[in-house]
């Protein structure tokens, strides 16, 4: 490192553009992939453009690829990498007391166990409290609820992403008493809300899925997975020792899935597809994912962008795909 060096931070979607700019990365020595546990889309394919970036280097300074997350599936990355290294760094992190609901309240946590649990905890702990909910509306109602107990000293801040840039920069300002953050899974990696002593955790989330039978991009309420679940109890224990409750219990928590389905197995593939043909990046059965699609999400990606007119029944972009890519 020199002064010479650039240090570039760019979003997966910004990054995936640069890629398309220039398959080559001119200039590039190394890519660091962080939070990878997420699987969007732009990431996944990201990843893949990267491999394809290293062969074409094979004769040139080494394209060096770096991928970053708390609990991410490794051994499927490393065998997308040749067999890379997988490095375990242990971070530095004070203990976290794990607490699971009983098996009696098994079900969705409805708004008064959510609250019921963040005034036991406030009388608890004199920190600050993190609670996971699945959207706005349910936000929206807990924060009500919390508000008509009069809490001294206690702030009650909304988290989601239709709030505003400065609603949303409410959690980082200086402040005297406790707060009660209530956000979605942004909470989750994309940011970390300082000061958090104590989470709660009801176990749900808004995923985003594609239905082949409705042809619909849903956001269905489901229970997160348990790569998500430890993502939600790194979020205290920063400071000082935290506390997470689940409001589940730990049989639940262990028959959930490890990893969370990546992007590219929940969504529709037309767009993806189109871009493929655009960029002359061969069929995508044969592309270089960790996790390829499944077959029938492939067949009824063509088959829109059929009744879309942008390919033909041969595969090939029409004028219309042209302009649509």
């Amino acid at each position: 490192i020199s002064h010479a060096t650039r240090i570039l931070f760019l979003t997966e979607g910004l990054f995936l553009r640069q890629l398309l700019a220039d398959p080559k990365l001119t200039g590039v020595g190394a890519v660091v992939l962080d939070e990878f546990h997420e699987r969007s889309l732009d990431a996944d394919l990201g990843l893949a453009l990267c491999v394809q970036t290293q062969q074409y280097l094979r004769d040139d300074p080494p394209l060096r690829l770096l991928v970053m997350s708390a609990t991410l599936d490794a051994e499927g990355v490393s065998r997308l990498l040749d067999d890379a290294p997988i490095i375990t760094s242990q971070g530095r992190q004070y203990p976290v007391d794990i607490r699971y609901g009983a098996p009696a309240t098994l079900g969705r946590p409805n708004d008064a166990e959510v609250v019921q649990t963040v005034l036991r905890a406030l009388d608890e702990e004199s920190g600050s409290v993190l609670v996971f909910l699945p959207g706005e509306r349910e936000i929206r109602d807990t924060a009500e609820y919390l508000r008509k107990a009069n809490l001294k000293h206690t702030e009650i801040l909304p988290l989601y992403a239709r709030l505003s840039a400065a609603e949303q920069q409410k959690i980082f300002s200086s402040h005297a008493g406790r707060r009660v953050v209530l956000a979605t899974n942004v909470a989750e990696t994309s940011l970390t809300v300082p000061g958090i002593v104590y989470v709660i955790d009801p176990g749900e989330a808004r995923i985003s899925r594609y239905s082949p039978r409705s042809k619909v991009q849903r956001l269905p309420v489901e229970a997160i997975t348990q790569a998500s679940a430890n993502q939600r109890k790194g979020r205290c224990g920063r400071v000082a020792p935290g506390i997470c409750v689940r409001l589940f219990s730990e049989e639940d928590f262990l028959a959930r899935p490890e990893f969370t389905d990546p992007e590219i197995r929940r969504t529709n593939l037309a767009s993806v597809i189109l871009q493929m043909l655009h960029l002359r990046l061969g069929r995508i059965e044969d592309f270089p994912f960790i996790e390829p699609p499944d077959g029938r999400a492939i067949s009824d990606g063509f088959t829109l962008l059929q009744e879309l007119g942008a390919v033909e029944r041969s595969g090939a972009m029409t004028d219309i795909g042209r302009q649509l890519a």
